[in-house]
């Protein structure tokens, strides 16, 4: 296990050296100015700073931002409006950003991590389901049916978040700036069901290998689909149940094509915000500070948001008095006793051992640190 967890990590660390070599040549320069975004090497990445005069006023800062994904709450009505006006006024004027988001541009999503450690994106978001392919340890604040709820996910994230800082520093130079989460996804099926064990069979829609996992353990069949299959999915029978956010399904359309939906919260799609360190070393440090304040209230601002739509997800999806909009006919499955112990024991036997053959056995340390006395389980090495 150990020489297979070593070759596992060469061959990472060697894709990781060849996008380095890959970006600062030509490609990265190609990408850079399709995103707007500056020099791509580690090394020349600084933010645009104007240094004053010989007693003139304060310098001044220009920065190019990517934030989460375009159309959604979390970008349209936070981030967006954040970057573009909030910043400036709350500098004074001395900080002026533009922001874009992460699914444009041609910009992967798997490739963030690399992109910010070399700086050719300087200040961004990243989701830690998407970049933990190439680094597994970041899926350890989600895992699925880690955080059936928002205040088991703040436990979590409390746990963990100087771990998160440190590691990712120490790792890929990048300076840790807020934690994002977005609305809970859950389970949404085409057929009557009572609970999880009731899965078992069906052909259920996931997004990640950890899902699929999860679904497995669980005796149904993982179907790998991307969020704009849902639909058509569903409607042909190439699922029979969904794995999405609460809101977002019903913004789709589920509640015409789904008859249950359960209440557990399966993920929750964290992601970060933080900065390549030469960037944001260039930055004054009364600015950093301004950021650092403004970026926490924002951080506040998008974890209340990501609570009250998992909430009017769900109400909206069933029927719900709070909804306020025209409301589905869903049967909404609570998470019963018979759920709650069977999630304990799908952490136990499927999801953290899974994780752990992945990750390796400094991710068993790493839980074992920070997350076993939040959740009450040990993991062992492999």
């Amino acid at each position: 296990m150990k020489v297979a967890m070593a070759g596992q990590r060469v061959r990472r660390d060697r894709g990781r050296r060849a996008l380095a070599r890959q970006v600062c040549r030509a490609g990265g320069l190609v990408l850079a100015a399709l995103l707007g975004l500056a020099p791509p090497c580690a090394a020349t990445a600084r933010a645009d700073t104007t240094p004053p005069p010989a007693g003139g006023p304060p310098a001044t800062v220009n920065l190019q931002i990517v934030g989460g994904l375009a159309g959604v709450t979390q970008y349209t009505n936070y981030e967006q409006p954040f970057w573009e006006k909030e910043i400036t006024e709350r500098s004074g004027g001395r900080i002026k950003a533009t922001i874009r988001p992460l699914d444009a541009g041609g910009l992967r999503a798997e490739e963030t991590l690399q992109l910010m450690r070399l700086g050719v994106v300087p200040f961004g978001s990243a989701s830690l389901s998407r970049v933990s392919s190439d680094d597994p340890e970041l899926n350890a604040f989600d895992l699925p049916v880690l955080n059936p709820d928002m205040g088991t996910l703040r436990r979590t994230v409390g746990a963990t978040r100087q771990h998160l800082t440190d590691y990712l520093l120490q790792r890929y130079d990048i300076v840790l700036l807020a934690v994002y989460a977005y609305p809970a996804q859950v389970i949404f099926c085409t057929k009557p069901f009572s609970g999880l064990d009731d899965l078992a069979g069906r052909k259920v829609r996931t997004s990640s290998v950890g899902q699929a996992e999860l679904m497995a353990g669980l005796g149904a069949v993982p179907v790998l689909l991307p969020f704009a299959e849902i639909v058509r999915a569903l409607k042909s029978g190439v699922a029979e149940c969904a794995i999405t956010g609460t809101l977002s399904g019903y913004e789709i359309g589920l509640p015409g094509i789904a008859t249950h939906v359960h209440s557990m919260a399966i993920s929750w799609g964290l992601s970060f915000f933080g900065a390549n360190r030469a960037a944001w070393d260039a930055i004054p440090p009364d600015l950093q500070e301004v950021i650092r304040t403004g970026v926490a209230d924002l951080e506040r601002r998008v974890w209340i948001q990501a609570d009250t739509d998992t909430q009017r997800g769900l109400a909206c999806n069933s029927g719900g008095a709070t909804c306020g909009e025209t409301i589905g006919e869903m049967t909404l499955v609570p998470t019963s006793p018979k759920d709650a112990a069977r999630r304990e024991r799908l952490l136990q036997e499927v999801v953290i051992p899974r994780w752990i053959l992945r990750c390796g056995p400094s991710c068993a340390s790493a839980w074992n640190t920070y997350l076993a006395p939040v959740h009450g389980i040990h993991a062992d090495r492999e």
